[in-house]
């Protein structure tokens, strides 16, 4: 048990996205925390909440219920502007599809990473291109973001989210516009990060994906499954702040509802 204060907590948070027919309970009382330095990959079927919980925990939605921090700064019951300077101090994203900025360079893509972030424009160009040449693509400084591979866009995309130095780095399904071997590259490159301390929430519906955390946590209808013993969960979950139940063990398993995720 450690006294640290956790990367991410997410108390009793619920998420219900209005729709034609009836309301679509997205998250259904989710308990989930992550310590700092952890690898933690999200997994589970499309619609079972994965997304929806990563975009609350951004503060790019709203939840309905419950609480969630970000090393220790409350996300939930900020204004936007707040919540923007959150994202900025705590938080990087890297989405599935780059959102890469067409009619920058590379390092530009990066350095205005850096700026909004709060650093002078020569220190900003300084952190972008020792990003650049940690991510194995420092030689397309200058280079348009077109030009480059899916695994080196994906490169490009993960030195962004890394320009503001966040506590915490939510990869949206990273892999899942790239090819076989720039997925490798990705997920080898995320663990590299992991490896120098770097705390990593990952959604995947790829069980191979996943395998490269160092704890698991499943979700199925809106709710986090009880991590069970053996597993790549068991095992990073004994570095979770309060131990399984603190990532969500002591939840009950889920009714068999159909839950869809809104995006």
């Amino acid at each position: 048990m450690t006294d640290a204060v956790p990367a991410l907590s997410m108390r009793g948070v619920r998420k219900t996205f209005e729709a034609e027919n009836a309301p679509v309970r997205a998250l259904r009382g989710v308990d989930l925390t992550v310590t700092g330095g952890e690898f933690v990959a999200l997994t589970g079927p499309s619609g079972c909440g994965k997304s929806t919980l990563l975009n609350l925990v951004a503060g790019l939605d709203l939840a309905d219920e419950g609480t969630i921090t970000v090393a220790g700064a409350q996300v939930t019951g900020r204004g936007e502007d707040d919540l923007a300077r959150l994202r900025r101090q705590h938080i990087g994203i890297v989405f599935q599809f780059f959102n890469l900025l067409e009619g920058m360079t590379v390092l530009e893509n990066v350095a205005l990473a850096a700026i909004i972030a709060g650093r002078r424009r020569k220190a900003a160009e300084t952190r972008a291109r020792d990003l650049l040449d940690l991510l194995g693509i420092g030689d397309k400084a200058s280079a348009a973001p077109g030009v480059l591979s899916g695994g080196q866009r994906q490169r490009l995309a993960i030195a962004r989210a890394l320009a503001n130095e966040p506590t915490l780095l939510l990869a949206d399904e990273p892999t899942g516009a790239l090819d076989s071997d720039g997925g490798q590259e990705v997920i080898e490159l995320l663990s590299r990060l992991h490896g120098g301390g770097q705390t990593v929430l990952l959604v995947t519906h790829d069980s191979r994906v996943a395998a490269a955390a160092g704890r698991v946590v499943r979700m199925l209808d809106g709710r986090i499954l009880p991590e069970t013993a053996g597993g790549a969960g068991a095992a990073g979950g004994a570095g979770a702040a309060g131990g399984a139940g603190a990532a969500g063990a002591a939840q009950p398993a889920p009714a068999p509802a159909v839950a869809t995720e809104a995006r």
